[in-house]
């Protein structure tokens, strides 16, 4: 057990400096996002030590944003005065936005100040970068610029790939916009569509809910007769394998069809604003319909028709992945790209997880426990759902209190993972 502590302990000391790396107090970053139609969007960041610094600040290490807020328009003016941008086009007018947000990192948190520059639609092929700030007041600040969206690039949300890094005597660098085509951005539409899928837990645990029956079928009658009592009593064990692979697989297929039939045709509605519904009811429906799932493989709800299950619910779960989208800051260029991409994307995902799970149950389905083994998992996931329903629906944690979320926080922060 110490030999176990003491690999964990060695282990934490050597991953802390990586993750931690990508953000250190001396550094400050330009994160760039640039759209087709809309032209170029980006953020500052600037670490709270390096603010208390050099504007006699006195943030938190873990400040909110109405903590930042009152001296904005001192750090606005001292950005405007150290940093401009510029191209074939001429010079662009960096126009910050109200919008302040914090990144906590393991040592303190970055404010981030977000802007647009003024008549970028025309995309030039090289963007020029004069950046001058905290180098005089430190001359071994780092100031580092990432395009963090470019859908032509492939670059969807990415915070890792640092293009250019900025030195006190390294103050004019010229960032490249001309590594672009359509092909890139819809491979990197896929990969986030496979992506989501795969740490969207509640869509992975709702496929299972409708997957558990595949290789089974209920056993006639599905009344049986107690003699102790005289109403009939619903035989929840009657079950029987199905003896060959094909029907099987044809269940699963005819399933998963409308279920993405229906998130298709909601995440195409939704993504084009001809339906929008609020996040918090998209997102306890969808916590619910993994209970529902699962109590119709104990007592089907819709006898011989569990596809109306799928495609029912399957309608919230593409409100749910729309949502995704939006988060990305997708802002509707190359829409039919974007939606072929990322719902091809959801669907190899699910294949992937399928093609994990399927096998599995057909394997063990001629078990005598396989009954018991499917109504008890509908069980925890009946549990599960309604837990994350609860949650959901009324914005209540059920578990954690305040003195175990803050410490939970802090072993998050310590990780680099908040």
């Amino acid at each position: 057990m110490r030999k176990i502590a003491l690999h964990f302990f060695f282990l934490i000391l050597i991953l802390t400096p990586l993750v931690s790396y990508a953000h250190q107090p001396n550094q400050s970053f330009i994160y760039f996002r640039v759209y087709e139609k809309a032209g170029i969007e980006g953020r500052f960041e600037v670490h709270v030590n390096e603010l208390n610094q050099f504007f006699g600040l006195q943030l938190k290490d873990y400040p909110n944003v109405e903590d930042v807020r009152p001296s904005f328009e001192r750090i606005k003016e001292y950005l405007l005065e150290h940093a401009s941008f510029s191209s074939i086009y001429g010079d662009y007018q960096i126009v910050f936005t109200d919008e302040i947000s914090m990144f906590p990192v393991i040592e303190g948190s970055f404010a981030r100040f977000h802007f647009k520059l003024e008549n970028s639609e025309k995309l030039p092929d090289n963007l020029k970068i004069n950046y001058t700030a905290f180098f005089d007041e430190d001359p071994s600040h780092v100031m580092m610029v990432a395009m963090e969206y470019n859908w032509k690039a492939g670059l969807i949300n990415n915070e890792t790939l640092i293009a250019l890094n900025f030195t006190s005597d390294n103050t004019s660098q010229a960032l490249s916009l001309t590594d672009t085509s359509i092909w890139k951005g819809f491979v990197a539409m896929v990969k986030q569509g496979i992506w989501h899928i795969w740490i969207g837990l509640d869509h992975i645990l709702f496929l299972f809910a409708l997957i558990l029956p595949s290789v089974v079928r209920r056993k006639t009658p599905l009344i049986v007769s107690d003699p102790e009592k005289t109403k009939p009593k619903f035989n929840v064990w009657g079950w029987e394998p199905v003896q060959k692979f094909r029907p099987a697989f044809i269940y699963i297929i005819k399933v998963i069809t409308f279920f993405t039939i229906a998130h298709t045709i909601t995440l195409s509605l939704a993504s084009l604003n001809v339906i929008v519904l609020p996040s918090r009811i998209v997102e306890s429906i969808i916590a619910l319909s993994i209970g529902l799932a699962a109590y119709h493989n104990i007592k089907p709800i819709f006898k011989g028709r569990d596809w109306i299950i799928a495609f029912s619910f399957g309608l919230f779960h593409g409100f749910g992945f729309a949502s995704v989208l939006g988060d990305l800051g997708i802002k509707g260029e190359f829409l039919t790209l974007t939606l072929f991409g990322f719902n091809l994307g959801v669907e190899i995902g699910q294949v992937f997880i399928i093609a994990m799970i399927f096998p599995v149950l057909f394997l063990i389905r001629k078990l005598r426990q396989y009954p018991k083994f499917l109504v008890f998992v509908s069980m925890l996931l009946i549990a599960i759902s309604l837990y994350w329903f609860i949650e959901r629906a009324f914005d209540i944690n059920l578990v954690l209190d305040e003195k175990i979320r803050r410490t939970g926080g802090d072993v998050l922060r310590f990780l680099g993972l908040r």
